[in-house]
C-alpha cells in the first residue's frame, strides 16, 4: 500500500490499481462510457480522463495504473472541458430521439449527458452510420445508436468466446458488427443477449414481442397461456424500483393474471419434469455403459427403472436446458452432440404439455392456445422458431418475453405492481419444488439432479449441508464436484463405489475449455453443466440491466431462500409430477415422454 493525493486528499493505493479503481473504493465518481467492470478497460471512450501532475495530458482513468506519489485532480475546470467536448462529439453521431426510445429512463449515454450538464452539441454534419438490422430472431441492431463503445465486442470475444462483433472499417466508417458484411441473423451468433445487458444506449436491443402478446390477449378465439421461468421472480422487481435480491414471486403471477392471461403456469413445474427426464436419461447411459463393459447383464438390466431403449453410453452427459449453449456447440463442435441430453428446455416441455396433456383435459383445441414463456433469456426467443420443438405441426411455445419486455407490459397495462398482493400460480402445472427454482443460477441443475439421482440409486437425501453441494455454488466460471457412490441399492450394485465426477460452467468460453478436453479425451466427468450466460440465467441477456458481480451475487442469493423455504426441495417429491407421469406420461423417458419431451439438435457450419 502506498498514498497517493486526490482532489487535495491524501488516500490509500495498492500496486497495480488504476486510476478509477482507487477513485471508486474512495467514493469519488469518476463517469465512464466503454469501462465494463472486469472485462473492458480500453480507454477508448476517454470521458473518464483525468488531470495527472507532472502528465503531458489528461490520461484515461480506466487504463492509467496509481504510482507512489501521484498528485491527481478528476474534476478540473480542463478535465470538465475536455469531457464535455468529447460527450458533445459523439452526441453530434447519436440520434436525439430520447421520447421514442425506449430505453429514454435508463439509457446511460443520455445520464451522462446529466452528469456532465450537456443538453445539446454544438458540432453537427453527416451520420457515420444508418443500419438497422432485424434480420435475428432475437436480437435487434441499430448501428445508428452505437456509440463505439465496445463494451459488447468485449462481452461477445472474451466472456463468451463467440466473436460475433467486432470492430470493422476505420475512421469515420467505424462500426461493430459481424465480419464480411454479414447481418446478425445469418452471422455465427449464440443469441445469448449478453451484448443487449452491456450495451449502454440502445443500439442492441431483444427483439420485441409485446405487440404480438397483446395481439394475441385480444383476440377472442385464442387462449393465452402464460409460463414464468425461475430466474425472473429474483429479478423484475429491479424494474419497479426493488433492491436486487427481492422475489417477487406472487406480485408477478397476480399482474400476469390481472393482464388477461386465462392461465398462469410455472417454469419450475417443467423444471421438476427435467429433472425426472434428464436424472432418468443419465442413468440409462450409466447404465448402458455398465452393460458395454460387461459390469451388468440385461437380466439385471430389466430391474432398473429405466426404458426399454437406452441411450447410447456417451460420457459425459451434457445439460441442454439453455438454448444459447446448444447453437453454440451446434456451431462450434458439432462432432460433441452426441455429449448432449436429449431433453428439451423445460419451458418449451411445459409448452407441448399445454398443448397436448392439458388441452385433452380441458377438451380444448390444441391450436386455439397460445404459449407465451416469460423468460430471463433472448435465446429463447430464436429457440422457439426451431422446427425440431414442434409436435403436430404446432409450436411448443408461440412467444418469448424476456423480463425488460414483461416489466413494460405491466407498466402500459397500468399495474401498480408494488401494490399487488401475493397470489399462487395456477393448477394443474403451477406446483414446484425448490430443486426447480435453483434451475436459475448456475450449478442449479446439476444440484436438483443430483438430489434425485443420489436418493434414487443408494436411497438416502444427498450427504451434502442443506442439500446444497456447496464445491458448484457461486459466480466461478468453471466448477467441479466429485463424491463417492457407496450403499446403493441392491438393483443398483454396478454403480457401488463408483466415485461421480462432474463440472459446472457458465458463459460460454468456460464450455469452450470443457468441450476441449472432451475432444481431446482428457475429460473424466460422468455429467457437466452448462449455461450460456455467466453466472447462468440470473443475468441472461433478458434480465433488468445493470447486472453486475454484485447484483448476479444478490440474485443467486434469492433464488436459494425460494428453494430454502419450500416445503418440497426434490423434483422427484412433486406430486403433481407424479400424477402426470401416473396419468399421462407413463413414465420418464418412456415412448410418450420421448416424444413429446425429447428431440434432437443439427451440427451447423461455423461461417
Amino acid at each position: 500500500m502506498f498514498e497517493i493525493t486526490m482532489n487535495d486528499q491524501v488516500v490509500t493505493a495498492k500496486e497495480g490499481e488504476t486510476v478509477l479503481e482507487v477513485a471508486q473504493r474512495n467514493h469519488i465518481q469518476i463517469p465512464t462510457l466503454c469501462h465494463l467492470e472486469n472485462i473492458n478497460k480500453i480507454g477508448s471512450c476517454r470521458i473518464c480522463v483525468v488531470e495527472i501532475e507532472g502528465a503531458k495530458s489528461l490520461m484515461a482513468s480506466c487504463v492509467t495504473p496509481v504510482n507512489p506519489g501521484m498528485v491527481i485532480k478528476t474534476h478540473s475546470p480542463q478535465v470538465r472541458k475536455a469531457r464535455k467536448v468529447l460527450y458533445e462529439l459523439m452526441l453530434s453521431d447519436h440520434p436525439t430521439d430520447c421520447l421514442h426510445c425506449e430505453r429514454s429512463q435508463d439509457c446511460e449515454f443520455r445520464q451522462l449527458g446529466e452528469v456532465l450538464q450537456v443538453d445539446m452539441s454544438r458540432f453537427s454534419g453527416e451520420r457515420s452510420k444508418n443500419l438497422i438490422d432485424t434480420t435475428s430472431a432475437s436480437i435487434v441492431r441499430d448501428n445508428n445508436k452505437c456509440i463505439l463503445c465496445r463494451r459488447c465486442v468485449a462481452v461477445c470475444n472474451e466472456v463468451q468466446g463467440v466473436g460475433a462483433l467486432n470492430v470493422q472499417n476505420r475512421g469515420f466508417h467505424t462500426e461493430i458488427s459481424p465480419g464480411g458484411s454479414l447481418l446478425l441473423g445469418t452471422a455465427v451468433c449464440t443469441n445469448c443477449g449478453q451484448c443487449t445487458v452491456v450495451c449502454p444506449v440502445n443500439a442492441l436491443k431483444e427483439k420485441d414481442a409485446t405487440a404480438e402478446v397483446w395481439q394475441a390477449l385480444a383476440d377472442p378465439d385464442k387462449m393465452v397461456i402464460v409460463q414464468t421461468a425461475p430466474a425472473v421472480r429474483a429479478a423484475l422487481g429491479e424494474s419497479f424500483g426493488l433492491p436486487p435480491g427481492t422475489l417477487v414471486t406472487g406480485k408477478m403471477a397476480a399482474a400476469l393474471r390481472r393482464m388477461g392471461f386465462y392461465q398462469v403456469f410455472d417454469t419450475n413445474f417443467a423444471a421438476d419434469l427435467t429433472i425426472l427426464e434428464e436424472g432418468t436419461e443419465f442413468l440409462g447411459r450409466l447404465a448402458a455403459k455398465a452393460l458395454a463393459d460387461g459390469a451388468i447383464t440385461k437380466e439385471q438390466l430389466q430391474a432398473l427403472p429405466l426404458p426399454e431403449h437406452l441411450p447410447e453410453p456417451v460420457l459425459p452427459m451434457m445439460t441442454s436446458c439453455s438454448p444459447g449453449w446448444i447453437k453454440y456447440i451446434e456451431h462450434f463442435s458439432g462432432d460433441q452432440l452426441s455429449h448432449l441430453s436429449s431433453c428439451k428446455s423445460p419451458h418449451m416441455m411445459l409448452g407441448a404439455l399445454t398443448k397436448s396433456w392439458y388441452a385433452a383435459s380441458k377438451g380444448i383445441d390444441p391450436k386455439q392456445i397460445f404459449v407465451v414463456s416469460v423468460m430471463p433469456c433472448t435465446a429463447k426467443k430464436y429457440e422457439v422458431t426451431r422446427p425440431e420443438l414442434t409436435n403436430d405441426d404446432l409450436a411448443n411455445v408461440d412467444a418469448v418475453l424476456t423480463t425488460r419486455e414483461l416489466a413494460r407490459m405491466i407498466r402500459e397495462a397500468g399495474i401498480d405492481f408494488i401494490a399487488l398482493p401475493d397470489e399462487p400460480f395456477d393448477s394443474p402445472m403451477g406446483q414446484s419444488t425448490g430443486a426447480a427454482d435453483i434451475f436459475g443460477t448456475t450449478g442449479g441443475v446439476m444440484e436438483a439432479a443430483l438430489r434425485t439421482v443420489y436418493e434414487l440409486v443408494t436411497g438416502r437425501e444427498l450427504p451434502f449441508e442443506n442439500l446444497h453441494v456447496q464445491p458448484i455454488v457461486g459466480l466461478e466460471r468453471i466448477k467441479t464436484a466429485s463424491f463417492e457412490l457407496t450403499s446403493v441399492k441392491p438393483e443398483w450394485f454396478f454403480l457401488g463405489g463408483i466415485t461421480v465426477k462432474i463440472a459446472v460452467t457458465s458463459g460460454l468460453a468456460g464450455a469452450s475449455t470443457l468441450i476441449e478436453e472432451i475432444a481431446a479425451g482428457t475429460s473424466d466427468y460422468h455429467f457437466i453443466e452448462v449455461m450460456g450466460c455467466p453466472g447462468g440465467c440470473i443475468s441472461g441477456g433478458g434480465q433488468p440491466r445493470p447486472t453486475n458481480e454484485a447484483i448476479r451475487e444478490k440474485r443467486l442469493k434469492a433464488i436459494y431462500r425460494e428453494d430454502e423455504g419450500k416445503p418440497l426441495r426434490k423434483s422427484h417429491e412433486n406430486p403433481d409430477i407424479q400424477q402426470l407421469y401416473s396419468l399421462f406420461l407413463g413414465s420418464p423417458c418412456g415412448h410418450l415422454s420421448h416424444e413429446l419431451l425429447h428431440t434432437t439438435y443439427t451440427r451447423r457450419n461455423r461461417i
